[in-house]
């Protein structure tokens, strides 16, 4: 399986997402992939937000090495799952992908923890460091869900 995480810069959450995600399948032995991007492009080539950096290493995660990208209409060819951090990013990748989006493949992330409820996870981008510890904790549930979820389904 390949994931796709998607925020808006792809410095804050969905590197955090993909630490995260990369961390638990390395743990669980899958034999799946993960990347993230961001939809709007102020931040390419750079690594992620040094709060980020920082909540994951306290989390035993290095994402340091990570660089930030932009979301691209062939990421749907390229990816399984595209989950999205928040209901303005699915608006994002809608109009980035045009022709090509899918909604059958785009999900926002929070729905595998509390589904059909549209939680966003919020943007710490603006805050103070305890609001990436938030967003750390809704992103490893989510991604706990997701392992539970798709790893049952594989061996059924």
């Amino acid at each position: 399986m390949k994931i796709l995480m998607v925020c808006l810069g792809n410095i804050c959450r969905s590197p955090l997402a993909e630490g995260i995600m990369e961390h638990k399948i390395q743990e669980y032995h899958l034999d799946w992939q993960v990347d993230s991007a961001g939809t709007n492009g102020y931040h390419v080539g750079e690594a992620p937000h040094r709060l980020s950096q920082k909540v994951a290493a306290v989390n035993g995660i290095d994402i340091s090495k990570q660089s930030a990208r932009d979301f691209s209409a062939r990421d749907f060819e390229k990816f399984d799952i595209i989950y999205a951090m928040a209901k303005d990013v699915i608006d994002k990748i809608k109009w980035i992908a045009g022709k090509s989006f899918d909604a059958g493949k785009v999900k926002l992330l929070m729905d595998e923890v509390y589904p059909g409820k549209k939680v966003d996870v919020p943007d710490p981008w603006y805050g103070p460091e305890p609001g990436y510890h938030e967003v750390y904790k809704m992103i490893d549930k989510a991604c706990d869900n997701i392992i539970k979820k798709y790893a049952e389904q594989k061996t059924k």
